[in-house]
């Protein structure tokens, strides 16, 4: 029979399969129509299954190489014993282990038995082969085969080299005395003799190499990409059919063309079709001149006269004694079976010929399969795509480690913090490469296929760093799942917290004695995050959560028992499920599923609607970032925030912190401004008037100095610009601390004017209420509360500024934002959502005035008992974060910044 070492491996796979019933293992050695037909039980596979299983439970054996270091009577005494199997299955399995054994021999065995000769080489006119020995040690295919085809090059230039050199014979001869015959023993030793002798017997290990090197290069599926690596493995098969004699300028020439190719942006589908039909005829060209053209007239008359006595043993079975004339000459039949065969032998038995063919005539017709399933801007789209680009894993070194458009800003910021050991929770990015392809590679089963592979492998070095298994109820992971554009986009796009959360695996969780708050409260969570992504207003879910608060009488969300937080996690799911909206309990759906939602958000409305206003192209595309979660909620010493390394008011490098926290709560939620934030730093308490005891500093000092060594690393020693963080601690201790990402602060840009208001006397009396002046200086002007409102009073008052007022804000507020001259927000603090956009924008703003209460539907707010209503005139300072009654005058002054 003809074999391969891939037999080997399948044979492995066969005895895997019995044992588990999963026809998974089988995929690689199977066509897919075949593979359907596998059935996993029934007469040819129950017995078998009962035989591995019981070989098992034996002392001996963990694996299938395991069967390889029994003898045969071990098998045998095992086999012996399987009385209630069927003595055909029994058979069958024993013949299939004998067959393991045999191949195994052939093949894996090999290079044991090379090494003792090619050190014996090494000491006698071949010194080279020492290098060989240490190459063949690395366990490369491409490697390896590339200096077992050097060291055949220099050994065929001694073989063919006109030099003589000397010979020596260490020839003894001696008689058996019992009956006479003489004899001779000892060695013959000459450099050519020897030459051709380790040819021999590299060949064969390197043919081992050429038939494996297909199945080191991803062949499910093929693009340009692959084609650099197919051009690379075409060269070794070339130089392997050189060695033998074989030369083709007609191969050679195909070759070239697909390598040009790959210099060429725009070179077909169809093109990469005629250059492999062009190598396919290569091959045919070969054997032609090589094989047919030489041999099939001479054997049609040299056939006949040999006769079945001497054919050797492995021809005679295609003889036939009656195929003969009445003259007794061989008939046609015969010869031609008897040619086939021979040439057959001739054609397999040519260094790397078979190889090339095979794997020529395989690429070939993967490019006709997917001619058939695609269509012509799928196939060019595909052709693009290069799925090693598709992941990156934060700390791994790689060609696209600093590639930005690539990873996005965000997950280009996560991989340098983690390359340097910053502590990031681990995680991986889904390049904007699989956003560009996405429309082929997600309706293309095969190059999903391969993503959702390469997905499971980094999700699998996350567990590994973590300690923890996704789907896994005892000690599961969660993740989160973040856009992160190459230009950044604060709060636009889709995040999806604690993936990898259902009923089974949160009861399993709240079941931990202390986690049961934990549990609930996450899974609330990634509910709402999981809706709010799939359209449903963040004011649906505050409504859930506002008619909790008064039933059960509490003001914040930690006062809630454990109890009452699982009443108002199942409220969410089930406002949802009423909504329409699906949320698979699969794990691995929830995060493919997220995926899917992060890259779709590009081209959500807001996103698109934001874009326009800041004037950034739709052709970036998005990553997607992966990461393990932590967790600001597991108590009172945990907790989240956002910290700016500078002053946000102040043009300078000088690092010091400035931001918003709150303890045991959640990064989503200071953003969104929906929790009563603390500052960070002391100075920061002192110039925004809020207690200095309730600061990060004072409360949890290590987590401060962390938080600080970390700016002052970035910012003085690898002189980053100043930063935006998002940071979160799960205990009070400096090793508690995560950075969640980064990016370049937004200052507001130096100025030395700003407006005041004129009267400060007058204004003293008319003070509503104080927040957080965030950008911008004095404005007066008129309420609003939504975007009819400022389109109606812009009409008639187009020159009069309008302030925006608001509980707090979210992404799709960005346009109502832009349209108004101010805003200001009873929620939220320095680096809350409307923060952020208002700096973006340069609108003025004042956040977190805490006694205002905002009725947006009825286009009115209420703050100390004042009701202000749409048009009534009213002022904010965005410097000293005032809130004032009346239209006041303001005037323009000049200011030294202080520094």
């Amino acid at each position: 029979m003809e074999s391969s070492n891939l037999i080997v491996d399948f044979i492995r796979a066969i005895i895997r399969f019995w044992l588990t019933l999963d026809k998974e293992v089988l995929k690689d050695f199977l066509p897919a129509e075949v593979l359907s037909q596998v059935q996993v039980s029934g007469p040819f596979v129950d017995d078998q299954h009962k035989i591995t299983r019981r070989l098992l439970a034996q002392d001996q054996f963990n694996k299938e190489s395991d069967l390889l270091k029994w003898d045969e009577s071990q098998i045998a005494s095992f086999l012996a014993g399987q009385q209630d199997i069927n003595v055909h299955e029994v058979r069958r399995f024993e013949l299939l282990v004998k067959m393991y054994r045999l191949l195994d021999l052939k093949y894996n065995l090999g290079f044991q038995e090379l090494r003792r000769q090619l050190e014996q080489a090494t000491g006698s006119g071949f010194p080279e082969m020492e290098q060989l020995l240490a190459d063949l040690e690395i366990c490369d295919t491409v490697q390896c085969l590339t200096a077992l085809l050097d060291h055949l090059e220099q050994l065929k230039a001694v073989i063919l080299s006109k030099k003589t050199f000397e010979a020596r014979e260490d020839i003894y001869h001696k008689r058996h005395i019992a009956v006479d015959i003489p004899s001779v023993y000892g060695r013959y030793s000459e450099r050519k003799f020897d030459a051709l002798g380790l040819t021999f017997r590299l060949e064969n290990l390197a043919n081992i190499y050429l038939e494996r090197l297909p199945a080191s290069l991803n062949l499910s599926f093929i693009t340009r990409a692959t084609f650099i690596r197919i051009v690379k493995y075409l060269r070794l098969y070339l130089r392997a059919l050189k060695i033998d004699g074989i030369i083709s300028r007609r191969l050679e020439s195909y070759v070239a063309l697909l390598s040009n190719s790959l210099g060429i942006k725009r070179f077909s589908f169809t093109q990469y079709l005629d250059i492999f039909r062009g190598l396919s005829e290569g091959v045919k060209d070969v054997i032609y001149a090589y094989y047919t053209n030489i041999h099939q007239n001479n054997l049609s008359i040299i056939i006949p006269q040999i006769g079945s006595v001497h054919l050797l043993a492995k021809y005679r079975n295609l003889w036939e004694e009656d195929d003969k004339d009445s003259d007794g000459r061989c008939f046609n039949e015969s010869i031609h079976r008897l040619s086939e065969a021979f040439m057959r032998d001739l054609i397999s038995g040519t260094f790397g010929l078979q190889h090339l063919d095979n794997f020529i005539t395989r690429i070939y017709q993967l490019l006709e399969r997917q001619r058939e399933l695609l269509d012509e801007k799928q196939l060019d789209l595909l052709m693009t795509y290069n799925p090693e680009k598709a992941i990156h894993e934060f700390n791994r070194k790689s060609a696209h480690a600093k590639n930005l458009i690539l990873l996005g800003n965000k997950g280009f910021n996560l991989s340098l913090l983690s390359s340097d050991n910053k502590p990031v929770p681990p995680g991986f990015i889904i390049t904007t490469e699989i956003f560009r392809c996405w429309p082929v590679v997600s309706s293309f089963y095969m190059a999903r296929n391969e993503f959702m592979k390469q997905i499971r492998q980094a999700l699998n070095q996350v567990e590994e760093k973590t300690g923890t298994r996704y789907g896994d109820p005892d000690n599961p992971l969660l993740v989160s799942v973040r856009s992160g554009a190459s230009i950044s986009m604060p709060g636009m796009m889709a995040t999806i917290h604690n993936v990898g959360l259902n009923a089974e695996i949160v009861e399993a969780v709240a079941a931990t004695p202390g986690k049961k708050y934990l549990a609930w409260d996450n899974f609330r969570r990634f509910l709402q995050s999981w809706g709010m992504t799939m359209g449903v207003g963040r004011e649906t879910f505050q409504a859930l959560m506002n008619d909790a608060k008064a039933k059960h009488r509490v003001k914040v969300k930690s006062q809630f028992s454990p109890e009452q937080m699982k009443e108002l996690a199942l409220s969410y799911q089930k406002k949802i499920r009423n909504l329409g909206i699906g949320i698979p309990d699969d794990p691995w759906l929830q995060l493919t599923g997220a995926i899917e939602m992060v890259l779709a958000s590009w081209d959500a409305p807001k996103t698109k609607g934001y874009r326009h206003l800041m004037g950034i192209s739709d052709a970036w595309g998005t990553a997607a970032i992966v990461q393990a979660m932590v967790f600001g909620n597991l108590g009172p010493e945990s907790g989240s925030g956002v910290v700016f390394t500078a002053h946000p008011y102040r043009k300078v490098r000088r690092v010091a912190l400035w931001g918003d926290y709150a303890p045991g709560d959640q990064g989503e939620d200071i953003v969104s401004g929906l929790v009563t934030t603390f500052p960070i730093s002391v100075e920061q308490a002192e110039i925004d008037g809020r207690p200095v005891d309730f600061s990060l500093e004072r409360r949890s000092p290590e987590v401060y100095q962390a938080l600080l060594s970390i700016a002052r690393n970035l910012v003085y020693e690898k002189e980053w610009n100043p930063q935006e963080m998002e940071f979160t601690f799960q205990g009070p201790q400096a090793s508690d601390l995560y950075i969640l990402q980064t990016r370049d602060m937004i200052t507001i840009k130096k100025k030395e004017r700003f407006y005041v208001f004129a009267d400060e006397d007058q204004l003293a009396g008319q003070i509503l209420g104080k927040g957080i002046g965030v950008s911008g200086s004095a404005l007066a002007g008129l309420a609003v509360f939504n975007e009819k409102n400022i389109r109606e009073l812009r009409q008639k008052n187009p020159d009069i500024p309008l302030i925006l007022i608001r509980q707090d804000t979210v992404p799709e507020d960005i346009k109502e934002i832009s349209m108004a001259d101010g805003l200001l927000t009873a929620r939220g603090g320095q680096t809350s959502h409307a923060s952020v956009v208002t700096l973006r924008l340069e609108k003025t703003c004042v956040v977190g005035c805490n006694a205002l209460q905002v009725y947006e539907t009825e286009e009115r707010c209420v703050i100390g008992g004042k009701v202000i209503q749409l048009g009534d005139p009213v002022g904010i300072d965005g410097r000293k974060g005032l809130f004032v009654a009346g239209r006041h005058e303001v005037k323009v002054e000049m200011h030294i910044l202080p520094i």
